[in-house]
C-alpha cells in the first residue's frame, strides 16, 4: 500500500472521530460528557499501523460504563479500516 498523505490521514482521523463520538452519544447523553480527547497515530514504516486512543471526561453523575472509551476506540478503528479500504480501491 502506498503511504498516506497528510490530507488523507486528516480525513481518516476526522471520520474516526465522528464515528467514535456518534457511538458515545448513542450510549449516553451529551450532558454527561464534559470533554472527549481522541488521538489517532499513524506509523507508516513497515506497512501501516494505526493506534487510536479515546479519553472521556464525564460528569460525576454519569452512569457510563468504564469500557465506553475503549469501545469508542474500537468503533474508530473500524471506521479507519473502512476509510483505508475505500482509498485503496480508488487508487
Amino acid at each position: 500500500m502506498k503511504k498516506l498523505t497528510d490530507q488523507e490521514m486528516e480525513k481518516i482521523s476526522e471520520a474516526a472521530a465522528v464515528a467514535a463520538e456518534n457511538y458515545i452519544f448513542s450510549k449516553i447523553s451529551k450532558k454527561e460528557v464534559l470533554d472527549i480527547e481522541l488521538r489517532v497515530e499513524f506509523q507508516q514504516d513497515n506497512g501501516l499501523d494505526v493506534d487510536v486512543e479515546v479519553e472521556l471526561f464525564l460528569d460525576e453523575l454519569s452512569k457510563a460504563e468504564d469500557s465506553l472509551a475503549d469501545e469508542a476506540a474500537e468503533v474508530a478503528l473500524d471506521e479507519i479500516d473502512k476509510e483505508i479500504e475505500k482509498l485503496s480501491k480508488s487508487s
